[in-house]
């Protein structure tokens, strides 16, 4: 994304009067400001829609900061975050940063710096975008916006099937067994006796392949599945 262009920022901060600074600083400069006031609608927010920015206050109430933080890494979420937090000493900074930040501005701060760490971050961020993009066919996954498109057409997904696709994605033309799939999306180190790979598999064949031209999810019988075109 070019840097003049309106960045989409999702703002977790349950300070009315921060918020309110963060919102009339950064819209004149033509940028979509959301604000949430708690962790856990922020976590909502932040997994399930696309941002260009996230800004996130340590102390929340509902989920602290870190801990927001951590889910979404977790989870695959790998939009640039900014922790904005009277927490000033090291080890919060250090905390901060290993808990997946990518920057770390303490309050009281100047709006203008914050602009500025931003447009660092969209700069740092876009020579990296080449490396978050997926292609399979004309099927497109965005490992950093999390947008997944085919032939052009955008596709929703929730987010254990964007997991999944992204698995299936970084491996396609291969076989993934049940196996590989409940240890790499679910992070089960054994077999829970349930459906929920091919139930999940399922519903990502109907978003993926249903209305297209071929079908790019294969059920490889006796071993798995393979992402690719079986034309």
């Amino acid at each position: 994304m070019a840097l003049n262009e309106k960045l989409r920022i999702l703002l977790i901060e349950d300070d009315h009067r921060v918020a309110e600074l963060v919102r009339v600083g950064l819209e004149p400069e033509g940028h979509a400001i959301t604000s949430v006031p708690d962790g856990r609608a922020g976590l909502l927010r932040a997994g399930g829609e696309a941002w260009d920015i996230i800004i996130i206050d340590r102390m929340l109430p509902g989920l602290d900061g870190l801990g927001l933080l951590r889910m979404l890494r977790g989870a695959g979420v790998t939009t640039p975050a900014l922790f904005l937090t009277a927490l000033d000493g090291i080890d919060d900074r250090v905390a901060g940063l290993r808990a997946g930040g990518d920057d770390y501005l303490v309050k009281p701060f100047a709006v203008n710096e914050l602009s500025a760490r931003i447009a660092a971050l969209i700069r740092r961020g876009a020579t990296k975008r080449a490396d978050t993009i997926l292609r399979v066919d004309d099927l497109e996954l965005d490992r950093l916006s999390r947008q997944v498109t085919r032939a052009g057409q955008r596709i929703a997904l929730k987010p254990r099937e964007f997991l999944l696709l992204d698995f299936m994605m970084r491996h396609a033309g291969q076989v993934v067994t049940r196996t590989m799939l409940l240890e790499s999306v679910w992070e089960y180190h054994f077999d829970p006796q349930t459906s929920v790979v091919e139930s999940h598999i399922s519903r990502l064949r109907s978003k993926i392949d249903r209305g297209f031209a071929h079908e790019l999810v294969q059920t490889v019988r006796g071993a798995g599945y393979r992402l690719g075109d079986a034309r």
